[in-house]
This record gives C-alpha cells, sequence and structure tokens, in this order.
C-alpha cells in the first residue's frame, strides 16, 4: 500500500465511512478509490485526490505526506 492509499484510508476509517460511501462523496468510482488505497494505482490524478481530500475534509498535502 503506498503511502497515499495509507493516508486515505487512516482517514476514511476515522470518519467511520466505508470505501463506497467516500467514493459517493468524493464523486469518483469506488474500484478507483480501493485500487489507490491497495496501492495498486500508488500515483493517482491530483483531480482524484483533491475531490477525496475535499469529502474528507483535509487538505490534499494530508494525503501525500
Amino acid at each position: 500500500m503506498s503511502s497515499i492509499g495509507k493516508n486515505i484510508s487512516r482517514y476514511r476509517k476515522r470518519q467511520d465511512k466505508t470505501q463506497k460511501e467516500l467514493a459517493e462523496e468524493a464523486g469518483i468510482d469506488v474500484f478507483t478509490l480501493s485500487k489507490i488505497e491497495t496501492g495498486t494505482t500508488p500515483n493517482p490524478t491530483i483531480e482524484t485526490l483533491t475531490k477525496i481530500a475535499k469529502a474528507l475534509g483535509v487538505g490534499v498535502e494530508d494525503l501525500i505526506k
């Protein structure tokens, strides 16, 4: 799992959200989110990261650190 994937998963779980819930809130496909979290897609686009960060209420920088 990439550090980005780990960070997304950590923030998602802190908010007690499922992957499906987060994906819907971010406006992305749940399979895309799953691939990012597992590291299959270790470098998602900035557009995707921005959507995920907004849905989580955090900054993009929090996801990539």
